[in-house]
């Protein structure tokens, strides 16, 4: 099962860098965009993008996720916000510490760069061609890799049931939050 997929295909290659320029490119806009409004919609492009990348990284739970909360639940209350404010077209006042930021910024990239150029990356084809992980390991890592949504569903109804109720606790706090603010106007 591992292995014949079509990783290393022509099609996969030029999605990934369809994918990656075009996350790059609205992002770059999100930032150096004056209207707050199209800066959001970039920002979109940039997280459908992101989960195109889940997709071809067989993480298509992930990716369902990416869309479902940041392209349907973040960005429009992104855009709500932005149109609810009144100064959408002249966007935020540009300050002193522009030039800093931007060093500071290059010098995040190129130790980004640097890390991801020196680090062995560990593929799990070539492991799995050498040999050095027993027949049981094998077995178990491509069921992980064959389907990994009911993997995923365990781990948040067994293992990790107590965070998972954590968090929908401080999800509707949130909510409740949100609301008592809207009802006192």
């Amino acid at each position: 099962m591992l292995g014949q997929g079509t990783e290393g295909s022509l099609f996969v290659d030029v999605a990934f860098w369809m994918l990656a320029i075009s996350s790059i490119v609205a992002a770059v806009a999100v930032v150096q965009m004056q209207n707050l409004f199209r800066a959001a919609l970039f920002l979109i492009v940039s997280f459908i993008a992101v989960a195109g990348m889940f997709v071809l990284l067989r993480a298509e739970f992930i990716a369902a996720v990416q869309v479902l909360i940041y392209v349907g639940a973040i960005s429009v209350l992104i855009i709500f916000a932005i149109l609810m404010t009144g100064e959408v077209e002249r966007g935020s006042v540009a300050h002193t510490m522009r030039i800093p930021v931007a060093i500071l910024s290059a010098l995040f990239g190129a130790a980004a760069i640097f890390v991801a150029v020196n680090t062995n990356w560990l593929v799990l084809d070539t492991v799995l061609q050498n040999g050095s992980l027993s027949a049981a390991t094998t077995s178990q890592i491509e069921k992980v890799f064959s389907n990994t949504i009911p993997w995923i569903g365990r781990l948040l109804v067994q293992d990790f049931v107590l965070a998972f109720e954590v968090a929908s606790v401080v999800l509707l706090a949130a909510i409740i939050g949100a609301l008592a603010l809207i009802r006192e106007r």
